[in-house]
């Protein structure tokens, strides 16, 4: 794939990852009520969760795409559709990654590492998430589908979990700063915003040219 796409794509990653939803409140939470251990243990089950995804959805679009005629278009107007919604939805929504459950009772490393997994699995945005977002970046032109989707993942996967560890290891810090200065989290709300409206308007081009 052209190091312009992976770029741009990194780019997107790092905006969503940022963005708060079930992973990171159960994160933080963990982090915050049995200290950086427990959330660390709880991280490797989300990435599993990540790598489930990735694996379905790829595979998916392989064989949608060969099976069904303008399925790549069609799947790629959705997406564009799909990042406007998550422009919109990140400025309409509450802060609850700050109000997360901070008495969750002490569970044994397998059960953390379960947890995580199925938070992952079970949330049902993942899996629009990849399947609208991944085609946006997939050219047919540069080869296989199924190569252009495992280095996407790949870098998905590279990316949040960098950014989820830093949050554990540091979610008291983070918290605590928030809290106190909450306009930071109204800019990174329209910042989001701006970034992923940027997005769909790219790809909008992209598909016009």
């Amino acid at each position: 794939m052209p190091l312009n796409d992976i770029l741009l794509f990194g780019l997107a990653a790092l905006i969503m990852v940022i963005s708060p939803g079930p992973n990171m409140i159960y994160l933080i939470s963990r982090s915050l009520s049995h200290g950086k251990s427990a959330g660390i243990i709880s991280l490797f089950g989300v990435m599993c969760g990540f790598l489930f995804h990735i694996l379905m959805v790829s595979f998916g679009l392989t064989a949608i795409f060969f099976a069904i005629p303008y399925a790549f278009l069609v799947v790629k107007v959705l997406g564009v559709g799909y990042l406007l919604y998550l422009a919109y939805h990140s400025i309409k929504s509450e802060n609850r990654v700050f109000n997360a459950n901070m008495n969750l009772k002490p569970d044994k490393p397998l059960k953390l590492f379960n947890i995580g997994l199925m938070t992952n699995i079970l949330n049902p945005k993942m899996a629009i998430f990849y399947l609208s977002f991944f085609p946006q970046f997939i050219r047919p032109e540069n080869g296989s589908i199924l190569g252009q989707s495992f280095q996407l993942g790949i870098v998905q996967i590279v990316i949040s979990f960098t950014i989820n560890l830093l949050i554990v290891i540091s979610a008291a810090k983070m918290a605590s700063w928030f809290s106190k200065k909450p306009i930071w989290l109204r800019i990174q709300k329209w910042f989001m915003a701006s970034v992923l409206t940027g997005l769909a308007m790219k790809m909008v081009m992209v598909k016009a040219k």
